[in-house]
Formats: structure tokens, sequence, C-alpha cells
């Protein structure tokens, strides 16, 4: 299976305290997420032997919060595998990228895996908020 050098979801619901409950069930060193601007929130973890810097920033893009684990050595190896994991853990919506993405792609095409399991492909636009 294909691993993305990197994982990017938008989360409906941005509980940190969840988050990190859910965080620390998946990697080596219980990451903190610490707060580092108006909407930011960093933490570094380890998977793997490896350094995954994570980036979290609530009110993102319409509602959503985006969370980015920067690094391929995460516990999951696509988006969408990281969308499903949260949805289920977290008991909310989120999205992530059809797939890896390339330039051409279309940009407001994303993939959405609901708290319930439901899930498929949507249009989600940027309305620039």
């Amino acid at each position: 299976m294909e691993r993305y050098p990197d994982i990017e979801i938008y989360l409906a619901d941005a509980d940190i305290e969840a988050m990190q409950r859910w965080l620390a069930g998946h990697f080596d060193e219980h990451p903190t997420l610490v707060k580092r601007g108006k909407a930011q929130w960093q933490a570094r973890a380890r998977h793997a032997d490896n350094e995954v810097p994570i980036l979290l920033v609530t009110h993102a893009a319409d509602g959503f919060a985006s969370l980015w684990f920067d690094s391929p050595h995460t516990p999951w190896p696509r988006d969408v595998d990281c969308a499903r994991d949260a949805a289920r853990a977290l008991g909310c919506e989120v999205r992530c990228s059809l797939g890896g993405w390339q330039p051409g792609d279309e940009p407001d095409r994303f993939w959405r895996v609901r708290a319930d399991g439901e899930e498929g492909a949507i249009d989600w636009p940027d309305s620039g908020q």
C-alpha cells in the first residue's frame, strides 16, 4: 500500500482533549498539543522511531479544523485511513483529500467520513472563510 509523505485531515469538531487521547493511543510518546497562536496548536510525536510534527489549526475551513502530520512515518499510510480512524474514535465528521494530490487535480473534491461510518466523495469548495 502506498504511504503518503504527510497526512492532513479536517475535523468538524476539534475537541483538544479528546484529540489528545486519540493521538496518545497511536504514538510511542504521547503528544501534547500546545497552543502556539490564536488558532494553532503544535505537538511532536514519535512513531516507529521517527519524529512526527503535528499541527492543528482550529477554524481552518468552513468550521472545520485542520490536523496535519508532517511526516510519512504516521500510524496511517494514507489520509483516508487517518480520517476513518478519527471519525470512529472522535465521533465527528472528518474530511480529507481523495488521494495523493497532484498538480491539475480538482481542488474542491474531498472524501467525507461521517461518525456513523458513511463515507463518499463530496464537492467542498473553499468559501474563503
